[in-house]
């Protein structure tokens, strides 16, 4: 098995797999948008910090992504070790977002999901 980056999605070779993968990696994408967003207004102790938390914990995870993950190529260029750590790192404190407000099975599932595509993401040529 070799690990490699996948490289801009306009200059990949698409396959079977990594077709279904792509699709399943964007539906993991918005799921961790949506669990730091549902987390954040869940956590909060008042309205004001329900909304900070549910608006900028998306915001802050969309800007790592597009700064450093971002498929269509990042803006700053990690080492490809790095790289993989923090899309797991990312995915992962989406999961525990959901299992911290209250909706561990989804958690489970995020995080899971997130790891087999991020698996398949950088196996699959």
């Amino acid at each position: 098995m070799r690990i490699s980056r996948p490289g801009p999605v306009s200059q990949r070779q698409w396959t079977p797999v990594t077709a279904v993968n792509g699709g399943l990696a964007f539906a993991l994408e918005l799921g961790l948008l949506a669990a730091l967003c549902y987390w954040g207004f869940t956590t909060g102790s008042s309205p004001l910090t329900r909304t900070l938390l549910g608006v900028g914990a998306p915001a802050l995870a969309a800007l790592t992504w597009g700064l450093f993950l971002a498929a269509g190529g990042p803006t700053v260029r990690l080492p490809l070790a790095a790289e993989i750590t923090l899309k797991l790192v990312v995915f992962a404190v989406g999961a525990v977002a959901l299992h911290a407000a209250g909706r561990p099975a989804l958690g489970l599932v995020l995080g899971g999901l997130a790891l087999v595509s991020v698996a398949v993401e950088y196996t699959a040529g």
